[in-house]
């Protein structure tokens, strides 16, 4: 499995942070490859969401699935259809991460774990001459960096102004 995680220290209590995670439709805002997240449900688990994707050539839909929650610390998801692959929102009340100007502070994560070779090769109208496994590759950095801007995005929203975050990116040993 490959894995990215990317999480920081957001300026709101852990609550906060939770309801605005819930917002998952939102998401789309954040990403250049996200064009739009269609929502069936109301967030709590066996919601799907259609995650309608495109880059390059390529365009995708994959859909999510909300396994479990455990407000307010916690969204667990799984991709049901065409690749292997799970993940989870965690927040955390972060007392050393407060500046003395601040009142309360969250550490926020996004985790991702994929099997890249568990991507169905019938999942993409792929153009003639390129291969599945060309195109995992090509797309593999793209989900650390966008992964990346999505925490940056949460936080600037969540705080209501940008500034400089300081992320902490892990990687499995196989990942992106």
């Amino acid at each position: 499995m490959d894995e990215v995680e990317v999480s920081t220290v957001v300026y709101v209590p852990p609550e906060e942070v939770y309801e605005f995670l819930l917002d998952f439709p939102g998401y789309a805002r954040y990403s250049e490859y996200l064009d739009r997240v269609v929502q069936d449900g109301d967030g709590s688990p066996g919601t799907n969401y259609d995650l309608v994707f495109s880059w390059w050539k390529l365009s995708y839909t994959a859909r999510s699935e909300v396994t479990d929650v455990s407000p307010p610390t916690r969204i667990d998801w799984r991709i049901v259809k065409d690749i292997d692959a799970e993940g989870y929102w965690a927040v955390e009340p972060d007392p050393d991460g407060v500046p003395a100007d601040v009142e309360t502070a969250s550490r926020v994560r996004f985790h991702v774990a994929f099997d890249p070779g568990s991507a169905s090769d019938n999942a993409v109208d792929l153009p003639r001459l390129v291969s599945m496994d060309w195109v995992i590759e090509k797309v593999k950095p793209l989900i650390r960096k966008e992964a990346t801007k999505i925490v940056e995005r949460v936080v600037e929203d969540l705080e209501g102004q940008e500034r400089d975050v300081d992320l902490e990116i892990h990687a499995g040993p196989d990942s992106v």
